[in-house]
């Protein structure tokens, strides 16, 4: 049986490296700056870790045994938008064009500073999460137009109205789309950690969302439940 992740605060990075001294050194350099790293010594292992755990970020080498850095930047771009930074001692200007056009976020040179290192992937991070805040806003979840904003839901030329709760899991599901969010999660960033607040006060709201969002809210498609751990968003119905 497949067991959804709840959402962690720490972000994962996912250091796709065969140099064992230089990943430790990443490693322990990124965990003392509160990442949480997974490592990979070849390509296949780091795809695989990044399919497993959808990373906030990684930190891709390019000359990798078995398939190298940039097909395995390739292969996360067909179905992932995390950020990738390549690792590597080539200084050509020819790979680093390649590099960036088949979707890396930016190349970093051997041998290269920790800290700038954190630098960048801080300033990535930032970046992102930018993006992601002002994307979250306004969207579509099958015929239903989504404005958090507005605090409305129109579907089938009908206006429903959001209430501020139902709003806030509304945009925290659309931030973590993909993922499990605990009840726990929801308790602490939509109640702020209200102790009067249970389990079932968020499945009575998320009743309600369903009714507003959903076509049919007892077959849902869009907000699905994770049974044993909290909700999950998809934007492409599963079949």
């Amino acid at each position: 049986m497949r067991r959804w992740r709840t959402v962690a605060t720490e972000q994962t990075i996912v250091v796709v490296e065969d140099d064992p001294n230089i990943a430790d050194l990443v490693d322990q350099y990124l965990r003392s700056a509160g990442f949480r790293v997974l490592q990979a010594a070849t390509g296949e292992r780091g795809l695989e870790l990044v399919e497993q755990h959808s990373p906030a970020f990684v930190l891709l080498d390019v000359g990798l045994p078995g398939i190298d850095g940039f097909e395995v930047c390739r292969r996360i771009r067909t179905t992932s938008d995390v950020p990738v930074l390549f690792l590597t001692a080539r200084d050509d200007e020819l790979d680093r064009v390649l590099g960036l056009e088949l979707g890396a976020d930016d190349y970093v040179t051997k041998p290269f500073s920790l800290r700038e290192l954190l630098a960048r992937v801080r300033a990535m991070l930032r970046r992102r999460e930018r993006s992601q805040a002002a994307g979250v806003q306004q969207f579509r979840l099958g015929s239903a137009e989504i404005d958090l904003a507005a605090f409305t839901v129109v579907r089938g030329g009908v206006v429903h109205t959001l209430s501020p709760k139902e709003a806030g899991m509304l945009g925290l599901l659309r931030q973590h789309a993909g993922r499990a969010v605990a009840r726990a999660t929801f308790l602490t960033e939509v109640w702020g950690g209200d102790q009067f607040v249970g389990d079932r006060t968020i499945d009575t709201h998320m009743l309600n969302l369903r009714q507003k969002v959903e076509a049919d809210s007892k077959q849902p498609r869009f907000l699905l439940t994770v049974h044993g751990v909290g909700y999950r968003l998809v934007e492409t119905p599963e079949a």
